[in-house]
């Protein structure tokens, strides 16, 4: 069978190549064409665009390239129309995905999946709407998203567990470099280390790393290493490389695979943090901090914005945001995680234990490709 796939960023092109690889285990004559990533090249089929060509985070860059992002989905929209693809899967991304569901489930017959759901549930329900209206099947990958959909808006969904389990199980099976190995292959210094990931885009990592480095200057004994977001050109890092601080690029999961602790901006990173068993501060800083609280405590649907909590329902990790991302802050909770047996640490680690509990076993990737050849299979009989 064909299948088209769209991702917008880094994580997207990782569980949607993952998709791919388990798609191709059940479907031996599996075709892709996709906007999407290096790893969706690797295993196979047509790329269309990269999707550092038509992702577009924030505002202001969405204004300012409103004309590039229009055309990317007029492209998209006609390409999938020709290829004519026997499903369409959406991954994230919803600006540009729901658009795309809306058109093709108006103009065509072609049944659209949507794997790794918009985050409705935290801001912007109102898309449940066009979710309803447009997405065929949703494969969710957080188990409280059952409740969201199906209890609370009537919207039956397939909670297939996480990808991040699965790519983090394969990583420390199959690639995990050791500690000796990773130190040495990276130039990195003997000491213990503490992740640093301050986001993939640049107005992120502007706001995030200066702090974060800086409250690394009253820990010397730890060596902080920058995980580079892939994204950002070497370049835009050199001020930061200072006092220390190492960077490495393409290898975040081994960085965590190695690390003590980790200062994590919020994102999926944080979940794979918890995931790898790093204890962790979530660090947050924006642009008009005073103003997105306002928002915060208004708009935003959830109590918590780090995945590990919102699974776990409860703070297992501590969340300084906005107005509470400060230098003193930051220091203090990091000097209550780094401790080794430290009280912290040791209540951190149990609930992550718990976390990791609920998720449930690995097996995303194979779980979703089953139902979703299965249910093009039927449709085929009918």
């Amino acid at each position: 069978m064909k299948y088209y796939l769209i991702v917008g960023e880094a994580s997207g092109d990782l569980h949607a190549s993952n998709l791919m690889k388990s798609l191709k285990a059940v479907d031996s004559e599996a075709q892709f064409r996709f906007f999407g990533g290096d790893l969706m090249s690797a295993v196979g089929g047509e790329r269309v665009k990269h999707f550092r060509d038509t992702a577009f985070m924030g505002f202001v860059p969405v204004v300012m390239n409103l004309r590039t992002i229009l055309s990317n989905m007029k492209q998209c929209k006609k390409d999938i129309v020709s290829w004519n693809p026997d499903a369409l899967i959406l991954v994230d991304y919803p600006g540009f995905n729901l658009s795309i569901a809306k058109y093709i489930h108006k103009n065509t017959d072609i049944p659209v999946y949507y794997y790794i759901s918009p985050k409705i549930w935290a801001w912007k329900e109102h898309r449940i709407k066009n979710i309803k209206r447009d997405v065929d099947e949703l494969f969710s990958i957080l188990p409280f998203e059952i409740d969201f959909f199906e209890k609370k808006h009537g919207y039956s969904i397939n909670y297939v567990g996480n990808p991040c389990v699965d790519a983090i199980d394969s990583f420390v099976r199959n690639n995990a470099m050791p500690r000796e190995e990773f130190l040495k292959a990276n130039n990195i210094p003997d000491k213990p280390i503490v992740a640093l990931l301050a986001g993939s885009r640049k107005q992120e990592i502007e706001l995030n790393l200066p702090l974060m480095l800086e409250a690394m200057k009253d820990f010397p004994e730890y060596q902080p290493v920058i995980a580079g977001a892939p994204a950002i050109d070497k370049e835009f890092y050199t001020p930061y490389l200072k006092d220390g601080a190492c960077i490495v690029f393409g290898q975040t999961y081994n960085i965590l695979y190695n690390s003590h602790a980790a200062l994590v901006t919020s994102g999926t990173a944080t979940l794979e943090t918890a995931l790898f068993r790093v204890p962790q501060v979530v660090c947050y800083a924006t642009p008009m901090p005073r103003f997105y609280s306002f928002l915060k405590k208004h708009f935003l649907k959830v109590k918590y914005i780090s995945l590990v909590n919102l699974i776990a329902d409860r703070e297992v990790v501590r969340e300084l945001v906005s107005v509470d991302m400060t230098l003193h802050n930051v220091k203090e909770e990091l000097g209550k995680i780094l401790p080794a047996g430290g009280k912290e640490r040791a209540a951190m680690l149990c609930e992550y234990s718990r976390m990791i509990d609920i998720l449930g076993a690995p097996g995303a990737s194979e779980r979703a490709a089953e139902k979703m050849y299965c249910l093009l299979k039927n449709s085929d009989k009918d």
